[in-house]
């Protein structure tokens, strides 16, 4: 039986982006992070009571995402990560590679109930990495922190860039987080927002390969792959499983095929602004003076993002609008319409042959 999960309710993840200050100086960063902190950042008061704000959604509660920047920026760090967990919150946080990664740190993350540690890893080399990571010595540091989580027991997920520059990477790549031994290997396309303006994206048939490519190695590894701002993954998945002839087994949500933008993702900004995603930066309000839970659930661009039948394009068109959607994050920067079609994507609307079915479990 066909089961969905009901995003309009309250979202499945919710990052709070604690803070833009962080060490290093990524090319391709979001958050255009600097190594200081903005002195409007939401202080600790101010965090807590966001936590009691996001308790609002009720049960089951969203999954809560510490990033940055580097969440290990903020002083009050692990006094925020005990009060969400008081408060019942599942938490993983996204610490930089940086020397501040330390196995003491570790350790304490991991004391302090972290549900997963997510660790970037750009490159197989480091020379691959840290020339995108821009400071020699994070592809060691990384590397060293992946391997001290493993050795306590620390869930771990490898986020991967995937673009221009690292597409011919990627098998080396899936090799390396093998033998870290990761729960996740999440791979995330590209969008061209803050400093990632300055790289070349894949072109839509390179796109539709590396995810070829994914969804025949996923049968083969011992780990989840998920990918961020490309959601048509789980259409390349469906075409897959109706060739060959399983398109029954339904697409899960949960294993690896990510949510859309606004649409079970929310995001918090180190200064309160409420998103429908990091990679989507178009704030709806503020929660120093708006209720969070009434943005997500009742601003039209929320309630937009969540109505396929609202896009535009041919992803309005394409019979896979509710399996995929397409990445409302790319539309918007390409076109600056969030409602647009994804650009990354080249499938052309009516070249289905069967039905795929998605759910959460």
């Amino acid at each position: 039986m066909e089961r969905r999960w009901q995003f309009a309710e309250r979202p499945l993840l919710v990052y709070w982006e604690l803070t833009r200050a962080c060490q290093l100086a990524c090319r391709h960063c979001r958050a255009e992070a600097v190594p200081w902190r903005h002195p409007r950042e939401l202080s600790t008061d101010e965090g807590l009571q966001l936590l009691d704000a996001l308790r609002g959604f009720g049960s089951p509660l969203p999954h809560l995402v510490l990033t940055g920047g580097d969440p290990l920026a903020r002083p009050d760090l692990f006094e925020l990560i005990a009060a969400a967990r008081e408060r019942g919150f599942a938490v993983s946080i996204t610490p930089s590679g940086t020397y501040a990664l330390t196995p003491d740190v570790l350790r304490r993350l991991r004391e302090a109930g972290i549900t997963t540690l997510a660790l970037s890893l750009d490159g197989s080399t480091a020379e691959r990495h840290d020339s995108l990571r821009g400071v020699e010595g994070s592809f060691v540091w990384t590397l060293t922190a992946a391997r001290t989580a493993r050795e306590l027991g620390l869930p771990l997920q490898v986020n991967t860039l995937v673009c221009a520059e690292t597409r011919d990477d990627l098998p080396a790549m899936l090799e390396f987080v093998w033998e870290l031994g990761v729960e996740r290997w999440s791979l995330f396309f590209l969008v061209p927002v803050g400093r990632g303006r300055l790289l070349s994206p894949l072109t839509p048939d390179e796109a539709e390969a590396v995810l070829t490519w994914l969804a025949e190695v996923t049968e083969q590894v011992p780990f989840a792959i998920k990918t961020t701002e490309a959601p048509f993954y789980r259409r390349v998945v469906a075409q897959r499983r109706a060739r060959l002839g399983v398109s029954s087994s339904p697409i899960s949500v949960r294993r690896g095929y990510g949510v859309r933008d606004g649409n079970g993702i929310l995001f918090i900004s180190h200064t309160g602004e409420v998103y429908p995603a990091g990679f989507l930066p178009l704030p709806v309000g503020d929660v120093r003076t708006n209720d969070v839970v009434h943005l997500y659930r009742s601003h039209p661009l929320f309630i937009a993002l969540r109505d396929p039948d609202q896009f535009r394009g041919k992803c309005g068109r394409c019979e896979f609008r509710f399996v995929c959607g397409g990445s409302r994050a790319r539309a918007w920067a390409a076109t600056g319409d969030p409602l647009e079609s994804d650009p990354l994507c080249p499938y052309q609307p009516g070249a289905r042959t069967r039905e795929a079915t998605v759910f959460v479990d």
